[in-house]
């Protein structure tokens, strides 16, 4: 039997690596995508994905579960690169079951501080980014496929000033969720997940009293495990979840 194939954006490190490893596990084909960045010399600029972490990931899955990985270089804002890594999966594999659109940005700053450049960067990647990918990864998906948006509590109850652009822009994933599931029903069913707090490197450098602080206002006091998180998105890819459509569940312990 052939397997099924999943690709995950911006998927070398944190949710998206435990992702793969999640999707590898359950005997999935999986496509590592990165993107290299000249941003992460900003102080205020949180994004992790590279090419060493994704040959180790590839290198791991290939091991531990006996799958094929591809690895692939693409910045999902960039209508032509994506164009060229979906046509490269499916000349590799020839099919896509599952996307998800887990590629994201943030800065943090002040609210006067906002750079109407960094803002757009943020809305390119974590909106326009997740709308280009799923556009051209439908056009290769059959019935019972599935796209799995990951978007933020921060677009649904958490009030963060000091990444307006990223709050914003994590309603609009939302919002695009329900109209992709509106879009390609009944054959795809396209669902989000809107994380709270989660133990990555995205996080890891946050003062540590910050991070207590924020611990304390969960009801599970602690931020969630990556592989919670994965295990959750798997799950809405998954038949067990064959009637689950146009939602957005959330993922923060009870924030």
């Amino acid at each position: 039997m052939e397997n099924k194939v999943v690709l995950v954006t911006g998927s070398s490190r944190g949710n998206g690596k435990a992702t793969i490893i999640e999707f590898a596990s359950k005997g999935y084909n999986v496509v590592i995508d990165y993107i290299n960045s000249e941003e992460e010399a900003n102080p205020n600029f949180r994004m992790f994905n590279n090419k060493e972490d994704a040959y180790k990931l590839k290198e791991y899955v290939e091991k531990n579960f006996g799958i094929k990985a591809l690895i692939i270089k693409a910045d999902v804002s960039n209508e032509q690169e994506v164009k060229s890594m979906v046509q490269t999966v499916i000349k590799e594999f020839g099919r896509i079951d599952c996307l998800v659109n887990n590629a994201g940005v943030v800065f943090d700053r002040d609210f006067a501080d906002i750079k109407l450049e960094e803002c757009k960067r943020v809305i390119e990647i974590n909106v326009l980014g997740a709308f280009i990918v799923s556009r051209e990864v439908a056009k290769y998906m059959k019935k019972g496929s599935a796209i799995i948006n990951v978007s933020s509590t921060n677009g649904t109850k958490v009030v963060s000033p000091e990444c307006l652009d990223y709050n914003i822009s994590k309603v609009g994933l939302q919002s695009l969720t329900r109209d992709l599931a509106y879009q390609f029903k009944p054959n795809i069913r396209v669902n989000a997940i809107a994380i709270g707090w989660a133990d990555t490197d995205m996080n890891k450098d946050l003062p540590q009293d910050y991070i207590d602080d924020e611990a304390s206002k969960i009801y599970l006091e602690r931020f969630a495990n990556p592989k919670e998180i994965a295990k959750t998105i798997y799950f809405l890819a998954s038949e067990d979840s064959s009637y689950i459509n146009s939602e957005i569940i959330t993922i923060d312990g009870g924030y």
